[in-house]
């Protein structure tokens, strides 16, 4: 089968709730777009799974279409690059490729109990020194060890390397190169909880603690890198695989926030906030996550990393749970309607709440109501918690030494709402800029994918694509922010569960 020669690139992006194929040009612009929702899966309250043969159903389904409808074909496309929900663990049978249980989801709160327990024991200095990360079930380690601990013969069978595990984009490398690939990158392998991210390995003592087999363990490279091909049969020609990214990272990438200093906020499921700090692996005080941004040619850029777990995921609550509004967007029109939330405040601690208070028993309440509050009043609350939380992760940034941003570039789905965008601006005190491509995310697969194949030759070719829409300049007096911004600290306070409390 021939291989490519073409100038365009594919970037998969497999999400928490979609999974979409967008096909770009040399130019960085989108020519092709192809996106389906898949189904979550709730066994119990605080479980969440997904099936990964639905994941690799509509993977290789959008990509298909997405090259099909950009009328390049395979042969036009020069790279494919994968970016993923992080976290997510996928654990399957080497010889089949089937996978020996559901994946257990970021979002999943299982293995909370033994996250205590080992914080109690006193292990997360050593964790937090080596990963940068807290001993939290958001991340994969606990989850992983979880699966081979209830699927029967899994933990011997992981021992004799009969099993391979791998975070989302892992799993679909395998799938896409018919087995012959199994490996990750630097920004997967430094969420897991395994891996040592100054020293750039699996760590022996980490997986010990974890009781996690090392022969699981995929190999790790940079983010653009020639990880395979595809195999025969999927495609009208072989495509190179060469980048791939979390997708947070990926997203700080699409931004072009190359400089130390420069954050990005985006804007899904949860919201997360990443700054980049260069090669310094900033140790945080204020339980931020420190985190690999991108390793190009062995040269790791690090980022301190605020992560939110609910964002667009209370407006889908407010849609779906309790029937609030029809359709997401109704949110931006709702919150015009009103001149203030009434003093209501959502907290969205629906799974927990992240930073910078990782409290995982945390749950979501609203606070204020009376019986003047209205839709509108607990679509703009559900909305002005999006902003609260980046207000908590910003602060918690310039506290550990950042840089104050002299900008925000948000991008995601929620990143389209103009109210949200002006609330940002507000209650940050800082210009909210948002880029003509929302689908940044995307967009940064698409350009480690890129540099590795030569669509651009380096990160001054990818800044030169980065093209700004809008631009919200902050209005709001300062006395009222500092009003709004009590309110919603005595409801975080309320929310936040005796144990957390203490340790904030």
């Amino acid at each position: 089968m021939a291989g490519t020669t073409g100038t365009h690139v594919l970037a998969i992006d497999q999400g928490t709730t979609s999974t979409r194929a967008i096909v770009f040009d040399a130019n960085a612009r989108p020519v092709a777009t192809a996106q389906t929702e898949f189904a979550q899966h709730y066994p119990q309250g605080g479980w969440v799974e997904h099936d990964p043969e639905d994941i690799w159903r509509d993977t290789l389904a959008v990509t298909r279409q997405a090259i099909a409808d950009s009328g390049v074909g395979a042969a036009g496309i020069a790279g494919i690059g994968i970016t993923n929900q992080r976290e997510t663990v996928v654990v399957w049978d080497r010889a089949t490729g089937a996978p020996i249980h559901r994946a257990i989801v970021w979002q999943d709160r299982r293995t909370a109990g033994w996250c205590a327990d080992l914080k109690a024991a006193g292990h997360e200095p050593m964790v937090r020194a080596k990963t940068g990360l807290l001993i939290d079930p958001y991340f994969s380690a606990t989850k992983l060890s979880w699966i081979l601990d209830h699927v029967d013969g899994a933990r011997e069978r992981a021992e004799k390397g009969e099993l391979a595990f791998g975070t989302i984009d892992c799993f679909l490398l395998w799938r896409l190169t018919g087995g012959a690939a199994h490996a990750t990158d630097v920004t997967n392998a430094g969420r897991t909880l395994l891996y040592d991210i100054r020293g750039q390995r699996w760590d022996e003592e980490l997986c010990a603690l974890f009781r996690v087999p090392m022969a699981l363990l995929p190999e790790v490279h940079d983010n653009s890198h020639l990880f395979g091909h595809t195999a025969d049969g999927l495609f009208d020609a072989a495509i190179p695989i060469a980048g791939m990214a979390g997708d947070q990272q990926a997203a700080l990438f699409g931004q072009a926030c190359f400089a130390r200093g420069m954050a990005k906020s985006t804007y899904g499921t949860g919201c997360f906030m990443l700054l980049n700090t260069g090669e310094e692996a900033v140790r945080s005080e204020h339980r931020l996550l420190t985190t690999p941004a991108y390793r190009l040619d062995g040269r790791m850029t690090y980022a301190l990393e605020g992560s939110i777990f609910v964002a667009g995921a209370a407006i889908k609550w407010l849609r779906d749970g309790i029937g609030v509004i029809t359709h997401a967007s109704e949110t931006n029109d709702l919150a015009t309607t009103v001149p203030d939330s009434h003093g209501v405040y959502m907290v969205p601690a629906f799974v927990g709440l992240g930073a910078p208070h990782w409290d995982p028993d945390a749950r979501g309440a609203i606070f204020g109501l009376t019986l003047g509050a209205t839709q509108a009043h607990l679509a703009r609350a559900a909305l002005e918690a999006v902003g609260y939380q980046t207000m908590d992760l910003t602060d918690a940034m310039i506290a550990d030494g950042g840089r104050a941003p002299e900008t925000i570039r948000v991008d995601g789905g929620m990143a389209a709402n103009d109210w949200l965008c002006q609330f940002l601006a507000d209650l940050l005190d800082v210009p909210v800029e948002r880029p003509a491509h929302l689908e940044t995310t995307a967009l940064g697969a698409a350009f480690h994918a890129g540099l590795a194949t030569g669509v651009w030759k380096d990160l001054d070719a990818l800044a030169a694509t980065w093209a700004r829409a809008d631009c919200f300049e902050p209005a709001m007096a300062a006395d009222h922010r500092d009003a709004l911004v009590a309110g919603w600290h005595d409801a975080v306070a309320k929310t936040l569960t005796p144990a957390a409390r203490r340790s904030d």
